[in-house]
């Protein structure tokens, strides 16, 4: 029995389809891979010293109402006595130094603050506050405050390590130089990440480097939006970079405007004259508050004394949290009328996005909730800087750190994007010199060491 030829056509050999040709930025991710791998080694060190103090300080807050309760907060009477009773029971048990501010109860239960300066013994640009209760006059205590939300002591000892690790303007440094490569270390990541193939993204399933990979990865996606937030709201009260925001800020007519405090021509001199230390001045505390209140300056405010004979009293809103209100109004102490009036919804845009940003930084706008999500942040921020020491530990077996990223990866990058990412890196290293500086530095020892490197024939390249 014979069998029929098939009549079905030879397969013809397929070619390999080409495989697909890298994009213009693909030579980038060698040379973000270097710059996030040696900026992870050398400034990890500093971002995790900023990551534990900003994790302590957003839990100071909660802290601080617990140690201080006493002073915080009293039994709720039946009515308040004037303010500048207040203040006269303040002063007869602290007459040392000078009235520099007076706080109102802001609700029901809460105690006044009156805060003295010049007072021996209070570190320079804090305040002494005496804390009064409202309903009887009694002082409850006197305690050490710094900056505008009133920090007592152990929110400031926080504070202070997490700004300057109690070093003082050298300090500053530290934190500065965190807060400029914190979005650089955070957006490298970002790139590499969504760079690399889906299936090196997994963490379920694997294990040993590429779970910790994984796990980097993974969280430093999540949280890379936060850390390029805390480290631009950072950047705006440093020393170097501030200064540079806040002359840009300036010259585009975006600078944070003031209440004039200039009493009115005709009665200039006639209000008293701060010499005494005392509060009291003109028309006196309670018709100051009146007048403030009858322009729509609720709880919680500040009363500033005059700075002088030619001075107003100015009052000032100080909630912090949202809905923030920062209205301010200047009062003629020899009349009790409001000269001059700034309300927080007539300042310029960036002046409020400053204000937000600060505020959201540093726990304030949304309470509780925002002092969650920061301690998260820091939290998340430490464990990532432990992962990557891992990954570069497990890079070298177990036995020893990794060998770094091979150097040269800049001379594989096309001029018409290296050229274009070094003009930015100018611009922003001449605003940002915490980041310029020590770029420009990294950069010119990678040259110098690839040189000598290729002179010896042993120059490497990323792969």
């Amino acid at each position: 029995m014979s069998t029929a030829p098939s009549t079905a056509p030879a397969e013809v050999p397929q070619e390999p389809a080409p495989a697909p040709s890298p994009g213009r930025w693909a030579p980038l991710r060698p040379l973000v891979l270097r710059l996030h791998f040696y900026a992870g080694v050398l400034v990890a060190p500093f971002l995790l010293v900023a990551a534990v103090t900003g994790f302590l300080y957003a839990g100071a807050f909660q802290a601080e109402r617990i140690v201080y309760a006493h002073e915080l907060t009293v039994p709720v009477g039946d009515r308040e006595l004037p303010i500048s009773q207040q203040v006269t029971a303040a002063r007869t048990a602290h007459p040392e130094g000078t009235v520099s501010a007076v706080r109102p109860a802001p609700e029901a239960g809460a105690t006044t603050r009156v805060m003295l300066s010049g007072v021996k013994g209070v570190a320079a640009g804090h305040t002494l506050a005496v804390f009064v209760d409202p309903y009887t006059g009694k002082v409850r205590g006197a305690l050490e405050q710094y900056g505008a939300t009133g920090a007592l002591p152990l929110r400031t000892w926080i504070d202070e390590l997490h700004r300057d690790l109690h070093l003082g303007e050298n300090g500053r440094l530290y934190s500065e130089f965190a807060a400029s490569w914190l979005w650089v270390v955070a957006g490298g990541g970002l790139v590499l990440w969504f760079s690399r193939r889906r299936a090196l993204r997994k963490v379920r399933g694997t294990s040993g480097r590429r779970r910790t990979l994984g796990l980097h990865g993974t969280v430093g996606v999540w949280a890379a939006a936060g850390f390029i937030f805390l480290s631009a709201t950072g950047l705006t009260w440093s020393t170097y970079a501030g200064a540079n925001i806040d002359e840009l800020r300036t010259s585009l007519g975006q600078s944070t405007p003031s209440v004039s405090a200039a009493a009115s021509g005709e009665h200039a001199g006639h209000g008293g004259s701060t010499a005494t230390g005392d509060a009291e001045h003109g028309v006196g505390l309670d018709k100051i508050l009146a007048a403030a209140r009858a322009e729509g300056l609720g709880n919680p405010v500040e009363i500033v004394p005059p700075a002088d004979a030619d001075s107003a009293y100015v009052v000032k809103q100080v909630q912090r949290s949202w809905p923030e209100k920062q209205d301010a109004v200047a009062v003629d102490p020899a009349t009790g009328k409001v000269t001059d009036e700034l309300r927080f919804a007539d300042y310029p845009l960036l002046a409020k996005l400053t204000r937000w940003g600060i505020d959201l930084h540093t726990g304030v706008l949304f309470g509780l909730v925002n002092q969650i999500a920061l301690m998260l942040l820091a939290l998340s921020l430490i464990l990532l800087i432990v992962w990557g020491y891992r990954m570069w530990w497990q890079r070298g077996r177990g036995s020893s750190f990794g060998r770094p990223v091979p150097r040269g990866a800049w001379a594989q990058v096309p001029p018409l994007v290296l050229v274009p990412c070094l003009a930015v890196i100018a611009v922003l290293g001449y605003f940002v010199p915490l980041l310029g500086i020590p770029l420009a530095a990294f950069i010119a020892v990678d040259v110098v060491l690839g040189e000598v490197a290729h002179r010896r024939g042993g120059r490497t390249y990323a792969k």
